[in-house]
């Protein structure tokens, strides 16, 4: 059956309703707290005014409804913020409806200061009020200052321009705003809308190799004792007193022996040498196993019940390959891919090669592969792990991991998926969008100030509804070009552009000793942790100020929701290419307290020279006027600042790359 067209566009036409995944495909995501701002475009023929309204359904099934003002008319768009208070699937959609009061009200005010038909259009009031009255349901108080205004209106004893005015007070304006006179309501589809913890999207992370904390070399024999999850443990209150709130570790499971990669990669390990933990597998189990150098399954949990006592969630690394002597090669031969020489393939990414790492086919018994992979996240969550940082997820199938992130959700809805994910922006994206929820970014490859700024930009736009960014200045493996050079000034800032520039960032042990030097031709440090133990002196962790940096950047991102949030970011021009501005704004309207929060940073990008700039700030941005000034305070240096729409900046490297200001109140 042909559709008609009133039914394509409605009545009060509705299109462009955001957020919007594929026009419901997926759900758009938020958490609790979280402004999701509601739009749309809305218009009609003629000169008559319309009106908009959002309706939410929660996952209880209940409907509630509020305003969607107009934000531009120009544009006929609609925008309202809706603060959501619980977790689960809702949906919502838009309403549009002839507004006649709206309609009556600028009629009448152009044509009774005019003097034409004045006795029609107050008649005309009086007749529109009494429908708003008589026809919406309304509290005693709003039915009664609707029946004082129109008792003006009829009161013939009194001037047009006053009785006008009674009808168009802001009071009767505000009772007509809530409950609004409709007529011709046109409805839009229903849309999805994802609300999950604040976890999901604001979280500060801390990577450790559980097995290098309490490592011990015998200088004798040159043999390593591993550390264990009691030794580690002994770590966890120097983590949550910096304020991070995840400790993440990577594979704790037995280690293959076969092709064992010794220091730096070596294809010749040593007996001595541990190997990398991504080789997951050996006789004493796979991935639902523990290395028996780290301890036992109890003693994990006395590790998950110690951090989760500090306030620290664990979060495991979850790693989809297999050594090749992992139980599975054994029993599952069908689960990996052979040559036709009759050898099971290794992983390759050229031109790097891990001949100790035999990755999963999943086109060879997928129903198999899933059972044993869900079966093993059961281990794991049943032990306590809330998160999960899964390596590699884009040379999976993307319908292996819908069907298990929807499957853990329904389950475990407060179970976190981090996506290590390097790779094109459309997989990125579309991982996000099948249920993991947070991903990897390439904040780590932006070493200038026009980079950053752009990305930064680009993922609090329109992507901010499904991909959330987790910033790591580096990783275990991940050492750029700008970090083996900078040094502490440099680190110090792109650690603080990391905390202030996402709502989750991340931080890899040892970065408190700016451990710079690569290993030659690859971007990774050297002595890689992957394949060799690491103790560190902690005594001496905060030589640079790293400690003390870190934990100030994790107290002022908990005191200010405008850090804890994605979208209301704004990139400032500055006079120097090598210095970036950017501010964080929530407005009152869009905060949980009912308070505006506004956070202004500024960084400069060379770690060697002084430089100084002019910042052009844009006050609307920031929910300012133009001639505003705003007293600031540095959270990092504790100086006071007054700025305005203009104000000068200078970065000394001997001093600060960065400023991270946020407004007085």
């Amino acid at each position: 059956m042909e559709r008609s067209v009133e039914a394509s566009v409605g009545r009060v036409p509705i299109v462009n309703v955001q957020p919007s995944l594929e026009e419901g495909r997926w759900p758009a995501r938020a958490v609790i707290g979280e402004a999701v701002p509601i739009s749309a475009t809305i218009f009609r023929e003629g000169h008559d005014a319309e009106g908009a309204t959002v309706v939410v359904t929660g996952p209880d099934g209940k409907s509630h409804s509020f305003p969607m003002p107009l934000n531009d008319w120009g544009n006929a768009l609609y925008v309202a913020q809706y603060l959501p208070t619980k977790e689960g699937l809702h949906s919502f959609r838009v309403e549009a409806w002839s507004d006649p009061v709206a309609t009556w009200l600028h009629a009448a005010e152009v044509k009774i200061h005019a003097g034409v038909d004045v006795q029609l259009m107050l008649d005309e009031g009086v007749k529109i009020l009494s429908r708003a009255r008589d026809e919406v349901r309304r509290p005693p108080r709003a039915r009664e200052a609707l029946t004082e205004a129109i008792a003006v209106l009829t009161d013939g004893r009194t001037p047009p321009d006053d009785r006008f005015a009674a009808a168009a007070s802001d009071k009767v304006r505000d009772i007509l705003h809530k409950a609004p006179l409709r007529e011709s309501v046109t409805s839009s589809r229903e849309y999805p809308l994802l609300i999950q913890r604040e976890k999901a999207l604001v979280s500060a992370w801390y990577e450790i190799f559980p097995r290098s904390e309490g490592a011990k070399l015998n200088t004798r024999t040159g043999e390593w004792k591993s550390g264990t999850f009691a030794t580690a443990a002994k770590r966890l209150p120097a983590i949550a007193d910096m304020g991070f709130d995840v400790v993440y570790l990577t594979p704790i499971h037995p280690i293959g022996s076969t092709y064992r990669k010794g220091r730096n990669n070596s294809l010749a390990a040593k007996p001595t040498d541990p190997g990398s933990p991504y080789a997951i597998g050996a006789a004493e189990g796979g991935h639902d196993g523990i290395h028996p150098d780290l301890g036992t399954m109890r003693s994990f949990k006395t590790f998950v019940s110690t951090a989760r006592d500090l306030g620290l969630e664990v979060a495991l690394d979850f790693a989809l390959q297999c050594s090749p002597d992992h139980p599975w090669v054994t029993t599952h031969p069908e689960w990996f891919t052979t040559r036709l020489d009759g050898t099971i393939a290794y992983a390759e990414n050229p031109p790097k090669k891990y001949q100790d790492i035999y990755p999963l086919n999943f086109d060879n018994d997928p129903e198999g592969i899933y059972q044993a992979i869900r079966a093993v996240l059961e281990v794991w969550m049943a032990a306590g792990v809330t998160l999960f940082r899964v390596d590699n997820p884009h040379t999976k199938p993307l319908t292996f991991w819908e069907r298990l992130l929807a499957d853990i959700a329904r389950t475990h809805p407060d179970v976190i998926f981090l996506a290590e994910a390097f790779t094109r922006p459309a997989m990125m994206h579309t991982l996000a969008k099948i249920g993991f929820h947070q991903s990897y970014s390439y904040f780590t490859w932006r070493p200038t100030a026009a980079e950053m700024g752009e990305y930064l930009t680009e993922l609090t736009g329109p992507s901010s509804f499904f991909m959330r960014p987790n910033f790591w200045p580096t990783t275990h493996d991940i050492l750029t070009p700008d970090m083996q050079r900078g040094g502490a000034p440099y680190w110090k800032m792109r650690a603080a552009l990391a905390a202030s520039g996402a709502p989750s960032y991340g931080i890899y042990t040892g970065y408190e000793f700016i451990e710079s030097i690569p290993r030659p031709g690859v971007e990774e440090q050297i002595d890689n942790e992957k394949y060799e133990y690491k103790p560190r002196a902690w005594s001496q962790a905060d030589e640079y100020g790293m400690v003390t940096l870190l934990t100030t950047l994790n107290r002022v991102r908990r005191q200010h929701v405008a850090l804890r949030r994605l979208r209301g970011l704004t990139v400032h021009p500055t006079t120097n290419p090598n210095v970036l501005c950017f501010s964080r704004h929530v407005s009152a309207e869009e905060s949980p307290n009912g308070k505006a929060d506004t956070v202004i940073v500024v960084a400069s990008f060379d770690p060697y020279v002084t430089h100084d700039a002019i910042v052009t700030l844009d006050m609307t941005a920031i929910g300012r006027h133009e001639e505003d000034r705003v007293v600031v305070k540095d959270a990092i240096t504790g100086d006071n600042y007054t700025w305005g729409s203009e104000f000068y900046v200078r970065l000394d490297p001997s001093l600060t790359l960065v400023h991270i200001a946020p407004i007085e109140p």
